[in-house]
C-alpha cells in the first residue's frame, strides 16, 4: 500500500527557510514521478516544483530560484527546500506520487510566512 507523509511545516519567517521531507512507504521513490502542491485559503491547489524519474525538475515560477526539490532514494523520501520565504508561501503544503493511472496524496502540511 503506498503511503506518502508530509512534515516540517510550521512558522517561518520572511527570508527564512524550511524545508518539507515527503516519506513515502510502499514505493521506491526513484521510480515514478512526484511532486510538491500548494493550496494556500481560497485557492486552487497549484503545483509547487516537481521531479521525474530521470530526475528531472521543473518550478513554479513563483518558486524559482527560491525552493528546491529533491530525493534521497535510500530513505525513500522526497524534500522541498524553500528559502527566501515569502508570506504568500503560506498554504498546506502536499506530496504527490504519480503511479501511471493513479495519483497519491500526502495530508498536507501547513507552512506559515508571517513575522
Amino acid at each position: 500500500q503506498v503511503q506518502l507523509a508530509e512534515s516540517g511545516g510550521g512558522l517561518g519567517q520572511p527570508g527564512g527557510s524550511l524545508r518539507l521531507p515527503c516519506a513515502a512507504s510502499g514505493i521506491l521513490v526513484r521510480l515514478y514521478n512526484m511532486g510538491w502542491y500548494r493550496q494556500a485559503p481560497g485557492k486552487q491547489r497549484e503545483l509547487v516544483a516537481e521531479i521525474n524519474s530521470g530526475s528531472s525538475t521543473k518550478y513554479a515560477d513563483s518558486v524559482k530560484g527560491r525552493f528546491t526539490i529533491s530525493r534521497d532514494n535510500a530513505k525513500r523520501t522526497m524534500y522541498l527546500q524553500m528559502n527566501s520565504l515569502k508570506p504568500e508561501d503560506t498554504a498546506v503544503y502536499y506530496c504527490k506520487c504519480n503511479l501511471g493511472v493513479s495519483d497519491y496524496w500526502g495530508q498536507g502540511t501547513q507552512v506559515t510566512v508571517s513575522s
